[in-house]
């Protein structure tokens, strides 16, 4: 006989789901997830960008209620599909009322989907477009923490809002320079994995003041879910998963990445 999973838990300060796809969402129609991730107290979803043809989708999703958010940009696995055109597009959505950062934009050096050179190039270009609007970005690297470091500095000055690397899974290097630096770090179910201790390393080196929540739905969903597609309203359990590394109150943790969220995408 298969043991109960636990139910979601429900805290009575609410959360923000820093990271998701709602558009791969496939186990449920969308109208019931987002009712069911108001049942746990989130009070604001953003969905995230990643290719050319989600760009427009993000845009309609972010217009399903007033508390769903998106994103403009392109994943380094579509870099090589990056165009004048699609930057146009970006450039004409960034700073739209619904918009709140330009990502998922960054390097990944693990499935090297895209030639690095033109990584490079993309992502640079990208994060000038977040300069140029003035909007956070939403960054993702896997194994190219060394080049990620080397663009960012680039950018020091000009980058004024910073914003988050995502499903932190990096070295305490890039840690470190990006903590340094203003940035956020964004923490998901990998937190959860029995095998994940690296991640949970950098968990406890990085100040509350600069962590985020997020679930990247509809991959990496926490235990003890695990093995069923993701979900917005999974996120309590990766906000406790924090709490107990950390050995921090979890309300206290609830109530600060809840400002850190704000601070980052809603200033």
């Amino acid at each position: 006989m298969s043991k109960k999973r636990r139910d979601i838990p429900v805290f009575d300060h609410p959360i923000i789901e820093t990271h998701c796809h709602l558009d791969y969402l496939k186990d449920r129609p969308l109208e019931e997830t987002l009712e069911q991730a108001r049942q746990v107290n989130i009070e604001k979803v953003i969905t995230i960008a990643v290719s050319p043809d989600n760009l427009a989708r993000v845009r309609e999703l972010s217009q399903l209620a007033p508390w769903v958010y998106g994103t403009q940009g392109i994943h380094p696995h579509d870099a090589e599909s990056y165009t004048d055109d699609v930057e146009a597009e970006i450039r004409r959505h960034a700073s739209d009322d619904k918009i709140v950062a330009v990502g998922e934009i960054g390097l990944d050096y693990f499935y090297d989907n895209a030639d690095r050179d033109v990584q490079k190039e993309v992502f640079r270009r990208q994060l000038q477009i977040a300069c140029d609007h003035d909007q956070p970005v939403v960054i993702h690297s896997r194994d190219a923490d060394d080049d990620t470091i080397t663009i960012l500095s680039e950018f020091e000055d000009t980058l004024k809002r910073r914003g988050v690397i995502h499903s932190f899974t990096s070295g305490p290097g890039l840690a470190k320079y990006a903590l340094d630096q203003g940035w956020c770090l964004g923490f998901n179910g990998i937190t959860t994995f029995n095998k994940a201790e690296n991640v949970r390393d950098i968990v406890r080196m990085a100040p509350i003041e600069q962590i985020l929540l997020e679930t990247d739905s509809p991959f990496l969903t926490p235990v003890p879910y695990r093995g069923r597609e993701n979900a917005p309203f999974y996120l309590p359990f990766v906000a406790e998963k924090i709490a107990e590394v950390k050995e921090l109150p979890l309300e206290q943790v609830i109530e600060q990445t809840y400002r850190n969220s704000l601070r980052t995408f809603f200033a």
